[in-house]
């Protein structure tokens, strides 16, 4: 399998605890005023002085497609409350209610979301790879306009199917020629 090429940042956090187990990943966006691309120091720097440990994100995605490294990924993340210590925390650049991700940056979350699947032994399905908002069905914090905003909520099936389509298949050239159309369901291409 092909691995995800990631930008190592050697942020420094003042505390963190260990992650035990991982059996999901959690997709969010930036969702500010304006669809910005912010790197993985300056979200640190941001939530630093928030009084937090630093970047509460496992993996930052930028709008070029490059995946920064945040909080280390065997440590327990800080972007779903209740959800923080069985989950990698991926995190797009940009308002997706307002702008759409970049194909860079849906083929950067699927190769990613396929190394991690494969090395936490997750299934690669959308029960496993869910936006924020996905872990409060049921305890009324979603609106449809929340975390990972609209237009990137509607394209998570398509990333698990292609994140499962890259985890099955070894092909040296695969992330220079992306995949269109993938089954969400069996990973497939169509």
């Amino acid at each position: 399998m092909i691995q995800a090429k990631i930008v190592e940042t050697n942020l420094k956090f003042s505390s963190l605890s260990r992650r035990n187990s991982t059996s999901k990943i959690v997709i969010h966006h930036t969702g500010s005023v304006k669809d910005v691309d912010v790197s993985a120091a300056q979200i640190h720097e941001m939530h630093k002085s928030n009084g937090w440990a630093g970047i509460g994100y496992h993996f930052v995605i930028r709008k070029d497609g490059t995946i920064e490294r945040g909080r280390p990924e065997w440590a327990i993340g800080s972007h779903a409350q209740g959800h923080n210590s069985n989950s990698i925390g991926i995190h797009l650049c940009g308002d997706f209610n307002a702008a759409k991700p970049t194909d860079k940056q849906i083929e950067s979350a699927a190769l990613l979301i396929a190394n991690l699947t494969h090395n936490y032994n997750i299934s690669c399905d959308r029960n496993h790879i869910i936006g924020h908002d996905e872990c409060y069905v049921g305890v009324g914090k979603t609106d449809g306009a929340g975390c990972p905003g609209r237009n990137l909520q509607s394209q998570l099936d398509t990333i698990s199917g292609k994140a499962n389509w890259y985890r099955y298949n070894s092909d040296a050239d695969i992330v220079d020629k992306p995949v269109k159309n993938i089954c969400p369901t069996c990973g497939r291409e169509l």
